[in-house]
């Protein structure tokens, strides 16, 4: 998507987890090696104008790079507050530099689930909406209580099963509600505890990425 709106896109092929599983779950010291780690492969292929995420989660703990992962070092306190300066969601990019591409018509009755790290953690609500509405032929229908949390929060779903089913279940309904063939999500513990969900209540929709929505948009694929 990137390539085709005209950017030059780096993927530095030495990059590590950025840590933030680990800081979720508590693991601060080994969070802070792995953010290192990951900054240094970013790093080494400067000048850079941005680093895109396509996992909110992700995002969220890049964007805090700075108070966090530093020890106190101020010769990484300054490294991270450059890194994470340049670090932007795929959605708020894309939107924030009005990003027009020749997408094709799809004929998709879609709702949006809103990721907690993007629409709590970074403030990132209307960008996805917006992306998805310039697809023609997309018909975009909102779901109630669409910023709840879909039950996976990090790791929750895996540490508290039972209390993330529960609310698994009132996501599952609302999205049932909407009609929608499509629900679209821009985080991969959002992904998986959804792709949960539908199974295990029988609704009948995909689930895609945004990134993958545009790109079957750019190429014409139904």
């Amino acid at each position: 998507m990137l390539a085709a709106a005209g950017y030059e896109v780096i993927i530095p092929t030495d990059q590590p987890c950025c840590g933030s599983l680990l800081a979720h779950s508590g693991f601060e010291k080994e969070a802070t090696f792995f953010a290192r780690a990951l900054m240094e492969s970013f790093f080494r292929h400067e000048p850079l104008d941005a680093i895109i995420v396509t996992a909110a989660g992700c995002g969220a703990t890049m964007k805090s790079y700075h108070h966090h992962s530093c020890d106190d070092d101020p010769a990484w306190v300054d490294k991270a507050k450059s890194f994470s300066a340049k670090v932007f969601d795929f959605s708020e990019f894309l939107d924030r530099n009005d990003i027009n591409l020749p997408f094709r018509p799809l004929p998709w009755t879609v709702t949006y689930h809103d990721p907690c790290h993007l629409a709590h953690g970074q403030q990132i609500r209307e960008a996805p909406r917006r992306l998805l509405q310039k697809i023609p032929g997309i018909q975009y229908v909102e779901l109630d209580e669409s910023d709840w949390c879909c039950g996976s929060a990090g790791v929750y779903n895996i540490l508290q099963q039972e209390i993330a089913d529960q609310i698994l279940a009132r996501k599952m309904t609302n999205i049932a509600r909407t009609g929608a063939q499509v629900v679209v999500t821009a985080n991969p513990g959002c992904l998986v505890q959804l792709y949960y969900g539908l199974q295990k209540f029988g609704i009948p929709a995909r689930l895609l990425h945004l990134a993958e929505v545009l790109k079957e948009a750019l190429m014409g694929r139904q």
